[in-house]
């Protein structure tokens, strides 16, 4: 018997610092592949990997950052929030410091202040995730 269950993915929010511990933005990446904009840097969990352990990779792969996770921001599970199909976020926050260069599914990697954050150009369900990581 298949089970048949949603994917799992983790996303982080990455907090970029400078040497002297000033906040300088948000990172985002503007995505390679559909569904095409701006998104939170994550990725899929693989089998036998914790979702911590996905998280600090996927931020690597994406961004070439080695981040420190904060805390987790909470779990995305609506079934539309995905166009591909369904699938479930781990969204964590968390802290880096360098200069983000995109690498494996990112064209491109931008660093937002909050208030420059372009909601209308983000993808999946990314603009509510930013939402109630502002709101917090």
């Amino acid at each position: 018997m298949a089970i048949k269950t949603p994917f799992v993915a983790v996303d982080g929010i990455i907090q970029l610092f400078d040497e002297n511990d000033n906040f300088k933005g948000i990172v985002l990446i503007e995505r390679k592949n559909p569904p095409l904009g701006l998104a939170i840097p994550g990725g899929f969990v693989e089998v036998g990997e914790k979702v911590e352990n996905a998280l600090v990779r996927e931020m690597k792969e994406e961004t070439d950052l080695d981040v420190e996770i904060i805390r987790l921001l909470g779990v995305y599970s609506d079934p539309d929030r995905d166009p591909r199909f369904h699938t479930v976020s781990v969204t964590f926050v968390c802290k880096a410091y360098g200069k983000p260069k995109a690498q494996s599914d990112a064209k491109e990697v931008k660093v937002f202040k909050i208030e420059e954050i372009p909601f209308d150009k983000l993808v999946f369900d990314h603009a509510k995730i930013l939402k109630d990581y502002i709101n917090r």
